[in-house]
């Protein structure tokens, strides 16, 4: 079972788009729950969706399985789909980004050229835009990671990975042998930065340029 920690601590989410289909709990956004919430969007949104435009993949789009592509969302040529996935109305996917399925991108975001991202969630204007790793993490509303930032979602040891829980400080056991990051509203990450497993960045906070994070941000910027 999930450990409980609140989506609310990360995001405001009555302004997100599709508000009333997003879960209480932060951790039903990754891992096996993840997947259950994904089928339960591409449902809600399937009329509206539609399939992808077959001109996609004319461009040099490559689309494999189930995915839902909002009708003004950018996907330049060069991208790698794999669903399950969603992209969101204004986002754009970026010529070499690769998306490998279990994600979801909301509003207005941007997924960058090289940029991957598997098992994910970003929410509105959430911005990847160069050579970013992003596996099994949730990016809330606004937040951007410099060029070149790795969230790194897999210990060395394979033990299933622990956070800090920032209303009482305990360590806690995620559950989960991958898990990367949740990343507050507005949070940033400077150029080549390394955020270990199991990290949590509150809104507003950030990581300087070059530096590597473990642990739980609540506020300020954080610098090797």
């Amino acid at each position: 079972m999930s450990p409980e920690l609140p989506l609310k601590l990360f995001t405001q989410t009555e302004l997100l788009y599709l508000t009333e289909l997003f879960p209480e709990n932060a951790f039903q956004l990754l891992g096996a729950e993840l997947k259950i919430w994904l089928e339960k969007v591409m449902l809600q949104i399937e009329s509206e969706y539609g399939d992808p435009d077959p001109a996609l993949r004319d461009r040099g789009v490559y689309i494999e399985g189930k995915v839902a592509i909002a009708k003004s969302a950018k996907i330049e040529s060069g991208a790698f789909i794999r669903g399950p996935a969603v992209i969101g109305p204004g986002s754009e996917v970026r010529h070499g980004a690769y998306i490998r399925g279990n994600v979801f991108v909301g509003k207005d975001c941007v997924v960058g050229h090289t940029t991957e991202v598997k098992n994910s969630c970003l929410l509105d204007g959430a911005k990847a835009g160069h050579f970013a790793y992003i596996g099994d993490s949730v990016l809330c509303r606004e937040t951007n990671l410099g060029a070149g930032t790795k969230i790194a979602n897999l210990k060395l040891n394979r033990d299933p990975v622990r956070f800090r829980d920032p209303r009482s400080g305990h360590i806690v056991n995620s559950g989960l042998k991958k898990f990367g990051a949740i990343i507050g509203d507005r949070a940033q990450t400077g150029c080549n930065s390394v955020l270990s497993p199991g990290s949590l960045l509150l809104a507003d906070t950030g990581v300087f340029p070059c530096s590597h994070f473990h642990g739980t941000l609540q506020t300020g910027i954080f610098r090797n």
